[in-house]
């Protein structure tokens, strides 16, 4: 795969044109004329929020994340590995950049997560520590991230998956060094280290009422009477396809009855691949039941996505032949669920006309060892923010150099993306972009794909 870019003008149009009516939309602006998420949630009185990754915020990517969402939680960036992977030595660099990001772009923070039986640095896990040693550590812990990040954090996940799925406390470091008690512990020194923010309980398999839900309730149900700081309930809600628990709705009430708020956290609803049109309507349709569950219960605070878009989703790699699991495709083009998600808030549910965006290709000029081709992506009635063209060549022609866009090209196959400058294709306007080529014996005119 070759990556090529220059910065030379173009030439004369000699030939024709082979053009396509594409896929419509790959960022915001494809579908700026709806009103943000954010906004609509806003308006039910919610909010909608994502994961992220720092490292990504820039571009397309971030695009979306500022323009569509009003809560970011950091996907790894606030866990204890990454914060603190040597004793004493922390290293707040991407949980620094998603909090001024989320400030920049008048969004909150969703702190996570402060006690996890996972992602810790190996100091500690392979540690040998007293009862006393380890709650010392905790407290530590607890007290130096939740203080750094005073008044910039909306809310904290502060444990994380405590059960097991039949309702028995989780064999971890804390339970099993401190006993069930590290729970309320922990819930404490949050609060005392930042009283603003509100304090979560987050886990997966209580998104309906069953064995798990129920731990969870007599939990927080005990610790509101004790006293002890706990503001709400997180239901992580990774999700199959076709199978969002009837209890949903039921079950956000029950602990909204008990005086907290619940917030889903970590909604993905993952496919069996390849996905397809029946699939992605059903994922659509429980995307939907989710947010029509939120939206239900005056005290559900709202929804946030496990990454919006899937080539930032945890899925394939962790769950073998699964994926396309969030409301963007790969490419940031808003699927099906992303229209479900806007009608449960109020908004638009349908997509802009397929065909409203175009790309056109066109021979230049021409040689005998060469051509000059141009790519004219023009809309009507809808725009884009980015965007990527494909084709494939059928006689062996070669890109060489190419400008105003990103090219590459493996064997036949060759792939053009924006610049950083030109992403943006307004409604009834256009984009054009060059390269120069090789050819031999013959230049047939490709079929080029846009999305």
């Amino acid at each position: 795969m070759r990556s090529l870019r220059t910065g030379l003008s173009l030439g004369s149009v000699l030939t024709g044109i082979a053009a396509l009516g594409a896929l419509l939309v790959a960022a915001p602006a494809a579908h700026a004329a709806d009103t943000p998420l954010r906004d609509l949630a806003a308006a039910k009185g919610k909010v909608i929020g994502t994961a992220v990754t720092g490292s990504k915020l820039t571009g397309t990517y971030g695009d979306i994340a500022g323009a569509q969402f009003n809560s970011l939680t950091p996907g790894n960036a606030m866990k204890w590995e990454t914060v603190e992977p040597t004793r004493g030595t922390y290293n707040w660099a991407e949980a620094d950049q998603i909090v001024a990001f989320a400030q920049a772009h008048n969004q909150q923070v969703r702190g996570h997560t402060l006690v996890w039986h996972s992602q810790n640095p190996s100091w500690l896990t392979n540690g040998t520590w007293t009862s006393a040693q380890l709650s010392a550590l905790l407290q530590d812990h607890i007290s130096t991230e939740v203080t750094r990040y005073k008044g910039k954090l909306a809310a904290w996940d502060v444990v994380n998956e405590p059960f097991n799925e039949d309702g028995t406390y989780r064999s971890t470091l804390w339970y099993n060094g401190l006993g069930s008690d590290y729970i309320a512990q922990a819930l404490t020194w949050a609060h005392a280290a930042d009283p603003g923010a509100k304090l979560y309980i987050n886990d997966y398999n209580v998104e309906g009422v069953n064995a798990k839900s129920t731990a969870l309730y007599n939990l927080v149900k005990s610790l509101k009477e004790r006293g002890v700081p706990i503001d709400g309930v997180g239901l992580q809600a990774h999700l199959i396809l076709g199978q969002v628990p009837s209890t949903l709705q039921q079950n956000i009430q029950r602990f909204a009855d008990l005086g907290v708020d619940v917030a889903v956290t970590e909604l993905d609803i993952r496919m069996q691949l390849p996905s397809d049109s029946a699939k992605l309507t059903q994922q659509a349709a429980d995307y939907k039941t989710v947010f029509d569950a939120c939206v239900a219960v005056s005290r559900c605070y709202g929804v946030t996505v496990w990454g919006f878009t899937d080539s930032d989703s945890w899925i394939p790699d962790v769950f073998s032949g699964y994926g396309a699991a969030t409301p963007y495709d790969e490419n940031y083009v808003p699927k099906p669920a992303y229209y479900a998600i806007a009608g449960s808030l109020g908004g638009t549910t349908t997509p802009p006309p397929t065909g409203a965006c175009t790309a056109a290709y066109s021979v230049q000029s021409q040689w005998n060892t060469g051509f000059t081709g141009q790519v004219r992506i023009a809309c009507s009635g809808a725009a884009l923010s980015s965007w990527k063209v494909n084709w494939t060549y059928g006689a062996g022609q070669r890109i060489t150099q190419a400008w105003n866009a990103d090219c590459t090209q493996s064997g036949a196959a060759v792939t053009c993306a924006n610049a950083s400058y030109n992403g943006t294709v307004p409604n009834g306007g256009s984009v054009t972009f060059g390269f120069n080529a090789s050819w031999s014996g013959s230049n047939p005119l490709p079929t080029v794909t846009l999305g």
